[in-house]
């Protein structure tokens, strides 16, 4: 494959209107959404979207969500019951990603959802995606910018360093505001189940339905959703989850204001004990250890209430061997 020169620029509307003129040649863009940068393609066209698996080293196996300006175009491609319209409405645009059936004749490239009857598709809150979903026209596939299975990019930086040239612009528009991926919710059947931990917190996804929301159990033989690889969102330094002590040669992943005494690199993702604050901080002060080259990353308990559940599951997917 040839490739480009990477630009990245500041997300002005010159800018966006470029990229979206690229997107609809079918060229790769890296854009923000509220929980992380996006690697977005046309979602219509098989080639670029193939050009999304090539960029990331993504297996095939695993499915991309599709961002839509709106609700009207998540109905245009996928069928909606009932708990899905509840979904909708109480958290979109967000950081919300459904699991749908696929309405027939559906112009969404088969590989964008590996071959699989069911679509995910979002309505992002940023408004530098609006803008650019908006400009093409077209869904937009978009798995978050970075190599697969690294961790995730929340500034364009992240992205120009995993994915250097291969990009036509990165749009950059500063740090991403949730800085976690999306919460992903199955509503393809008569019950909802949460695919994949995110953003919006389970508890919130209860309130919004009037009845709990379960996590599906165990691994999935064929991924339904981005986000349920065993080993995902990994550094190159070795995770030691759940430390109340550092390592020799460790860094140190901290939270809340009772740090263990160290002599490394320590970045706190709160220290004043907050999830919201510490989902932001995530993937940045991973990567940001990771960069230092330690003998590993020592990481805090992490309470497992609200995000802290999304924030757990991505260090403990970080964790697993190789």
């Amino acid at each position: 494959m040839a490739r480009v020169a990477s630009v990245r620029e500041a997300a002005t509307a010159e800018a966006i209107e470029r990229a979206a003129v690229a997107l609809g040649s079918g060229r790769l863009v890296a854009f923000p959404t509220e929980t992380v940068y996006g690697l977005g393609a046309d979602a219509t066209n098989p080639r670029a979207v193939a050009l999304v698996f090539a960029v990331k080293g993504r297996p095939r196996f695993n499915p991309l969500i599709v961002h839509v300006p709106d609700l009207a175009a998540a109905t245009a491609l996928c069928h909606f019951n009932e708990t899905a319209r509840q979904l909708a409405a109480a958290f979109w645009p967000g950081a919300l990603t459904l699991v749908l059936p696929r309405r027939r004749g559906c112009p969404i490239a088969d590989l964008t959802s590996a071959g699989l009857s069911t679509l995910a598709v979002r309505v992002p809150a940023h408004p530098v995606a609006t803008r650019l979903l908006r400009a093409t026209g077209l869904p937009i596939a978009a798995p978050s910018a970075n190599r697969s299975g690294h961790v995730s990019p929340t500034t364009a930086a992240h992205v120009a360093a995993d994915l250097a040239d291969r990009l036509d612009i990165i749009l950059d528009a500063g740090p991403t505001p949730l800085g976690l991926e999306s919460t992903v919710v199955d509503a393809s059947g008569a019950r909802a189940i949460v695919l994949r931990l995110g953003a919006i917190a389970r508890g919130e996804l209860d309130r919004a339905l009037g009845r709990p929301v379960p996590v599906v159990d165990g691994q999935a033989s064929r991924l339904a959703s981005p986000g349920m690889l065993a080993r995902h969102y990994a550094p190159a330094a070795r995770l030691r989850l759940e430390a109340r002590e550092v390592a020799p040669g460790e860094a140190l992943l901290a939270f809340g204001a009772a740090v263990p005494r160290h002599e490394a690199a320590m970045l706190n993702l709160s220290p004043s004990g907050d999830l919201l604050e510490a989902a932001a901080n995530l993937f940045a002060h991973l990567r940001r250890l990771d960069s230092l080259k330690p003998g590993g990353i020592a990481v805090m308990p992490i309470p497992n209430e609200g995000l802290g559940e999304a924030i757990n599951d991505r260090l403990l997917r970080a964790a697993r061997p190789a």
